[in-house]
């Protein structure tokens, strides 16, 4: 068996917004997780950007006058298609809670076996050689786990290490992979396996004529990824991690419980929040970790939306070539919550990205991941797979 020691863990208080900031430092052993492997996997169903607002106009049919004034997302958003795990037509009916989640383990366990699948065979590895499986989702309810539904579908041994993440929102593709990344150093020699499934368009309730659910419309799509760690090779290395959670703002992003699902809830300054506080965050993060911003060679974040795309950039001051990555997975997929920010990592790992790497993404809380990554880079190059 591998041997094991304790994470490091740095605490400290951040003086501007009485925030809690953790950050997983290096270990004294040396040991690093590297990324051997990643790959990404969408549902079937296309979703074209037009025929949803086309759609959309349809069923809210009843609050015209509102989706009148919020139709220009459709166009503002900057995305041409979504993927959904099931047909638009699905999208105008009602749906009770129990019906949506049936669908959400059925379609979950399906995408999350293609994306596993995939990254194995990229890492040249059996499912039986992973020690620890990671499975991060938001979207939906699964008990028994989402991990162990998995485990009836492919070989993994029956003592592999399981911690399914729940709640992390968009921040849980960052976040699950630092989770499991503390967890490799924890037991050197071992090899993890990090999976993110997210069916957002699961969550689309018909009757509510909210502005958010509106706008969710125009913005989410479904999707999963999934990332092999283990301490060999020369794939890019997981560097230190941390989080920042805002005080006073657990209403800025998240779920409202009704009868029939989750109703999304996001607020509509979540772009000035982020052009606002996010340096500040981020700044925090890597200085105490003897980092600055001008430190970082690539910028992976998630795209929540153009304009969250737009507050980054702006509140980094970078050009917007730094940010080709998400704008371009934010076209062709949408917002996939968690997994979108290791489809921008896929896109730039293929475009031949070097050097130290951070990753970022905001989720309910509200709160801020990091990670970052040194990459020199040898990590198996997905060539996006098919659809």
């Amino acid at each position: 068996m591998y041997g094991s020691y304790p994470t490091q863990v740095t605490r400290t208080y951040n003086h501007y917004a009485k925030g809690c900031f953790v950050t997983i430092a290096h270990l004294s052993s040396g040991y690093q997780p590297r990324i051997a492997a990643l790959a990404t996997a969408v549902p079937k169903h296309v979703l074209d950007q037009d025929a949803v607002e086309k759609f959309g106009k349809h069923i809210f049919g009843e609050n015209a006058a509102m989706f009148d004034r919020l139709r220009p997302i459709y166009e503002n958003a900057g995305i041409k298609t979504r993927y959904s795990c099931v047909d638009i037509d699905w999208y105008g009916q009602e749906h009770t809670w129990p019906e949506r989640n049936d669908l959400f383990l059925e379609h979950a366990v399906d995408l999350l076996y293609v994306a596993a699948e995939r990254c194995l065979e990229k890492a040249e590895l059996l499912p039986s050689d992973i020690d620890g499986l990671v499975i991060v989702s938001t979207t939906g309810i699964a008990t028994p786990s989402l991990d162990a539904l998995l485990m009836e579908r492919m070989p993994f041994r029956r003592n592999v290490q399981r911690m399914p993440i729940f709640g992390l929102g968009c921040a849980g593709g960052v976040l699950g992979l630092s989770r499991a990344a503390a967890l490799a150093r924890a037991t050197p020699g071992s090899k993890w396996l990090v999976l993110v499934v997210e069916l957002c368009g699961l969550t689309f309730r018909r009757q509510d004529m909210s502005k958010s659910n509106i706008v969710a419309t125009a913005l989410f799509g479904d999707g999963a990824a999934g990332v092999v760690l283990s301490g060999e090779g020369a794939g890019p290395a997981i560097g230190v991690s941390g989080e920042y959670m805002w005080p006073d703002t657990l209403e800025v992003m998240g779920w409202k419980i009704k009868d029939d699902g989750m109703g999304v809830l996001f607020r509509r300054d979540i772009p000035d929040l982020v052009r606002n506080d996010m340096h500040n965050a981020a700044s925090e993060f890597l200085g105490k970790n003897h980092l600055g911003v001008q430190d970082i060679d690539e910028f992976v974040f998630h795209p929540g939306g153009e304009k969250v795309i737009n507050a980054l950039r702006d509140c980094f001051e970078l050009p917007d070539e730094a940010l080709r990555h998400a704008r371009s997975v934010l076209r062709d997929y949408g917002n996939m919550s968690a997994a979108t920010v290791l489809f921008v990592l896929e896109r730039a790992l293929n475009a031949g990205a070097k050097g130290r790497m951070l990753l970022s993404a905001l989720g309910p809380g509200f709160t801020a991941g990091f990670l970052t990554l040194e990459a020199s880079t040898d990590v198996k190059r997905s060539q996006e797979m098919p659809k």
